[in-house]
């Protein structure tokens, strides 16, 4: 069956001709936005998914709560991201694909870093939900830039290959899956070349930077000397191509929505007739005790009553009874979890992923495993993932010794923690102390030089003392236990 989505009439003809976008080959093929600022990309996007919210599932990743309105007029659940942790949001994900509820990820309650970290982790609970659920969804990711960057941003490393992987496995990965990304970026440059270059459908709006107009020329298999009619494009009008739109680059004007949009800027208001009397006195005044400062961002929304019930009431599924948890129960979860770690890093190259990843590889075995008891929060997978990269023997961790080396080891950031317990599991043992190879695969590098700058970290640190035998051979001895490596 052919779905055709109208998205406008084609200019410069009369009379009008509609111009369509064949929803089937569209998810096939996916679809890429470029525009500056105020050119009507929200508006365009907002277009296309009131007309295809009737065939196909939806999820927009929306930064700045522009498209929320969709959920009055079209069922869209709006879930506020400022009040959900990752660990909820993967399974939010996944469960939004179980029972095909079409969402808008609501991110304008969070900072940059936040933003990244939550629409990762969501796109990745699309992303590996089970093969029997692997139905079409669209997928539409508007200000793209800001979690697909093409070069550094200030923000965490891990916070950026989290969000940038989660885009690559949507616009590379994720047509066999059903997933059809729409993204929209401000300029083609900001954006990963990797992410933008697996569009094959293209809607340009109105540029002005040469460079932006050349390279959107390019992908219009326009001249260059015709670029310059990117400037002339009026707000609301794109230039499209591609197999779902046209085989020829022609000129749309975008119709009429039926929702409306937060992101529409403020019209000019005129000023008060008279000028206000002691304009410093009044503007200047301290504020009441009682008085808050209104805060720079809108304050998130309270948390829903229950998100994951909301996402499972398309189908609801079978109660389970709770049963109480006996310290037996908790032993065995606690070594299923370790031992699924254990899986997870046993695969080539997993000590040297980025946790995000390791994290939603670990939940995706848990829920297959089918192990009993809650999942892991993220916050215990790192705790258990430094446990694990030590590749601490059973029978050290087994002594009555080794929880005050855990207890050492939460004193230092997360990504050192596996290295101070491989040296401290080495000096409990009495055993040589690991190469740099060996600590850099714990630190989850191959470099041998930040291994070594880790140690010194940790020693600078006081919790341990390094020095060498005779023989030039490292010697590290644990502060306070009195444990030491063999030299």
């Amino acid at each position: 069956m052919t779905v055709a989505i109208e998205l406008g009439s084609a200019e410069g003809g009369a009379p009008a001709v509609p111009v369509v976008i064949d929803l089937e080959e569209l998810l096939a093929t996916r679809l890429l936005v470029q525009g500056n600022s105020g050119c009507g990309k929200s508006h365009l996007l907002r277009r296309l998914m009131e007309r295809s919210a009737p065939w196909v599932q939806q999820v927009v990743i929306d930064p700045e709560g522009d498209f929320t309105s969709l959920a009055e007029r079209f069922g869209h659940l709006v879930i506020d991201a400022a009040v959900q942790t990752e660990a909820g949001l993967v399974l939010a994900g996944d469960r939004a694909r179980r029972h095909r509820v079409s969402v808008v990820l609501d991110l304008e309650g969070l900072d940059p870093e936040g933003q990244m970290r939550r629409a990762a982790a969501f796109l990745n609970g699309l992303f590996d939900a089970p093969r029997e659920f692997w139905t079409p969804l669209l997928v539409v990711v508007d200000e793209a830039q800001l979690f697909a960057p093409s070069g550094a941003v200030e923000v965490g490393e891990e916070a950026r290959r989290a969000s940038l992987g989660a885009m690559t496995n949507l616009m590379c990965r994720g047509r066999k899956r059903g997933l059809a990304g729409v993204i929209a970026t401000q300029r083609l440059a900001k954006l990963a070349k990797n992410v933008a270059a697996e569009a094959s459908n293209f809607l340009m709006g109105r540029t002005f930077l040469d460079i932006d107009m050349a390279r959107a020329a390019d992908l219009l298999g326009m001249e260059r000397r015709q670029a310059e009619m990117f400037r002339d494009l009026a707000r609301g009008q794109f230039m499209a191509l591609g197999p779902a739109l046209s085989r020829r680059p022609v000129r749309v004007a975008v119709g009429a929505v039926e929702t409306e949009s937060r992101g529409a800027g403020p019209k000019l208001t005129p000023l008060p007739a008279a000028p206000v009397e002691d304009a410093a006195a009044l503007i200047l005044a301290a504020p009441p005790v009682t008085e808050a400062v209104r805060p720079a961002r809108r304050a998130p929304a309270p948390p829903p009553p229950d998100l994951l019930a909301q996402l499972a009431a398309a189908r609801p599924a079978a109660p389970v009874a709770a049963a109480p948890v006996s310290a037996e129960a908790l032993a065995e979860r606690g070594r299923a979890l370790a031992a699924m770690v254990r899986a997870v890093l046993a695969e080539e190259a997993a000590a040297f992923r980025p946790v995000a990843v390791l994290y939603q590889d670990f939940l995706v075995r848990c829920r297959i495993a089918a192990l009993p008891g809650p999942l892991a929060e993220l916050a215990e997978f790192r705790r258990l993932l430094a446990v694990g990269r030590a590749e601490v023997p059973e029978e050290v961790a087994a002594r009555e010794e080794w929880p005050e080396a855990e207890r050492m080891a939460a004193a230092l950031p997360e990504e050192l923690q596996g290295v101070f317990l491989k040296l401290a599991a080495a000096a409990l043992a009495g055993a040589p102390c690991p190469g740099d190879a060996a600590i850099a695969r714990a630190y989850g590098t191959r470099s041998v030089g930040r291994a070594r700058r880790a140690v010194g970290f940790i020693e600078e640190a006081g919790l341990v003392v390094v020095r060498e035998d005779g023989q030039g051979r490292r010697v590290v001895a644990v502060v306070g236990v009195g444990w030491e490596t063999r030299s």
